[in-house]
Parts: C-alpha cells; structure tokens; sequence
C-alpha cells in the first residue's frame, strides 16, 4: 500500500456545489442549532420567522466545496487508516442560505511523519454566478502506517494556551442522535452510524463526526465573540485531537487576544479540538 506521491501539486476544477434553504437549517440542526433552546438561533434555524432574515453559519463552508470530481488518487492505502487530522476555513462574507458555489482544488502536499504520513488538500470557492469568492478551506488528512518514505516533516505554527482562565466557557449539550441528524448534511460514512463498523475501528458506538464537533464548536464562538454575526467571522482552524460520542457535552475555552481568539474544545478534561485559532472581523 502507497501513497501516490507523484499527485503532490496538482489542481483541479471540483465543479458546482448547489444548496438551498433547507440545507443551509439542516446543516445548523446538525450542529446543535436550537438543541439549549429551540426559540434561541431562529435566524439559523427557520427561514419564515416573523421579523427574522435567515442567516447562516460560517462554519456551513466546508458543505460548499464542489461536488468532488476531479480529486487525484490519494494512494491505495486502507481507508480504515485514514484519520482527520486538521481543519481550517476562512470567510470572505456572509454565506447566503441558498446559492451555488464553483469550487477549485489542490493536493497542496505529503508530509512524513516518520511512521505515519499527513495528507493536505486545499480548496478555493466561488459564487457560481458572480465569481465573488466565498470560502477558502484546508484540510489536514493523517494516514496511519503510510510515512517513511523520505519526504518533508512539513511544519506547524506555535500553539501554547495562555497560562491563565479562558476568558470565556461555553457550553454546548450533544444529542444522542446527533450523528444521525448531522449525517444527513452529506457525511454518510458508517463510522458515526454504524455499530458494526465502530467495532471493528475500535469504538464501543459511532463517533460523532470531527466536522460536527468543529461545526458545533463553531458556533460557540460566533455567539460568544462575534455577537452571533456571521459577517464578523473571518477563520477558524483546529485540530482533531480525541474522539466524542454523541450526547457528550462539549465545553469551548476561549481566550481572547484582541480580535484574534485561542480556544480549545473539551469533553470533561478530554481535549477533542486543540490548537484553535478564530480571526474575527470588525
């Protein structure tokens, strides 16, 4: 089993993306919109609420990358080996609650980790009828097994906690059938729904999705420092770094560092999303 190195660089059109309203409050249902307080995120979760403009939350921009044609090979490796390792998305705006995207793709590198591999792939979204961008995401792919072929370490910014108490916690409750509510936002991989499968990847139950944790932890952020304003939200990135299971609670530590946002998600004193950065916008 290889990873086909030679894909490193290339480039490609990953076609249109449309969604519509209903995705757009799927998507947020997904993420645990509405689960504290039905009546709290209307503006994210109805689109025909009496004095109230749909909105929709930022971190709905890793939904839009076009509709996957194109992507090179990655290697013939086990896809069982295959872990979610990083994830970042950066905004140019408010996203609309219905539109298309036009979504372009990089295989930006392979990097060696010694017995393991990392794999990045990189995105760039358009609105499909104005060319006006939209979202940029990166995605940090780890393959168990596959390193040792002689290539880049790759690097990682600087991430150290601040040595004091976040400056804000929240707290976000999970529903037991979150996975199953989320899953219909696109992510159908039998690992979150399987019990089977969660078996045989070593899990007593399905895991809840990595992107439903970043989309929920997301959401802590856009109420607690951008004041529930989408347009505020400028990037966010994490790393995937412990597993949760749906009905955990998810607790959001956030420090604050004058516009730009250090935070991490817990599960009691389990890390699940370390090394977070959030830019806000003014």
């Amino acid at each position: 089993m290889t990873l086909n190195l030679k894909a490193a660089g290339t480039e490609w059109d990953a076609g249109d993306r449309s969604w519509t309203s209903t995705d757009t409050i799927l998507y947020a249902l997904g993420v645990g919109a509405g689960t504290a307080d039905p009546l709290g995120e209307l503006e994210f979760t109805t689109e025909n609420s009496h004095g109230v403009d749909q909105k929709v939350l930022p971190t709905f921009a890793v939904m839009i990358g076009g509709n996957g044609t194109g992507q090179p090979r990655l290697g013939d490796f086990d896809l069982a080996q295959l872990l979610h390792a990083e994830q970042s998305v950066t905004l140019h705006g408010e996203l609309p609650p219905s539109g298309t995207s036009r979504t372009s793709g990089r295989l930006a590198g392979f990097y060696d980790k010694g017995a393991d591999a990392l794999i990045v792939l990189e995105s760039s979204s358009v609105d499909a009828a104005t060319g006006e961008p939209l979202a940029e995401t990166r995605t940090t792919l780890f393959v168990r097994g596959e390193g040792g072929f002689g290539g880049e370490r790759g690097s990682s910014e600087p991430w150290t906690p601040p040595n004091r108490p976040a400056d804000h916690v929240v707290t976000c409750p999970t529903r037991t059938d979150q996975a199953l509510l989320y899953r219909l936002s696109g992510d159908r991989n039998p690992l979150h729904s399987d019990p089977w499968l969660a078996a045989r990847a070593g899990f007593d139950r399905p895991i809840l999705h990595g992107l439903c944790t970043y989309g929920v932890t997301g959401r802590a952020l856009l109420h607690a420092v951008c004041d529930a304003r989408p347009a505020s939200f400028g990037s966010m990135s994490a790393r995937f770094s412990a597993p949760v299971l749906p009905g955990q609670p998810l607790d959001v530590h956030i420090w604050d560092h004058g516009g730009v946002f250090m935070f991490q998600t817990r599960v009691g004193d389990t890390v699940v999303l370390d090394r977070g950065v959030l830019t806000r916008k003014n």
